[in-house]
């Protein structure tokens, strides 16, 4: 017998205010100054949740990712357009240029603790999501870059 698992999930990109916030006052979650480039092409973008292309006007900026506090909150460097940009698919599903690219999913809980998680391939990532949110104590997951441990963006169970 085979059982399915079907769990409905948002992929939620770096939060409009606080990429406002940092345009207006140019410092990070930290405080610092963000650095200004232009891409050389495949610096991932927190804000749209896809690749750079060539000579795209970038920020690099020290960003803290939600829920966790205390102990567990982290900052670490993101990038993302200087400008505004059209923004992340509004379904809110896996992005698509980053499929394939394997990813470690990292889950956390009410308090912001970290509850567990799962490196996953790239491929058929909405399986690793689900399964990792069939767990009812999760309320949020992390993707993260493998090499790097950088944030790449947040996913969360929808609300029907």
């Amino acid at each position: 017998m085979t059982t399915a698992i079907r769990t409905t999930f948002l992929v939620r990109p770096l939060p409009a205010g606080v990429l406002a916030a940092v345009r207006k006052t140019g410092r990070d979650a930290a405080g610092q100054p963000v650095e200004r480039s232009t891409a050389e092409g495949g610096e991932p973008l927190r804000c749209c949740l896809r690749d750079a292309t060539p000579g795209e006007p970038l920020l690099l900026f020290g960003y803290a990712p939600p829920p966790a506090a205390g102990p567990y909150r982290e900052v670490g460097p993101i990038f993302a357009h200087d400008a505004d940009c059209a923004g992340a698919d509004p379904a809110g599903g896996y992005p698509a240029q980053w499929r394939g690219r394997p990813q470690v999913l990292r889950a956390y809980d009410r308090r912001g603790r970290i509850h567990g998680g799962r490196l996953h391939d790239g491929h058929d990532p909405e399986v690793v999501i689900a399964g990792l949110l069939a767990d009812p104590a999760v309320v949020a997951l992390h993707s993260r870059n493998v090499v790097y441990g950088c944030y790449m963006f947040t996913v969360e169970r929808a609300h029907d």
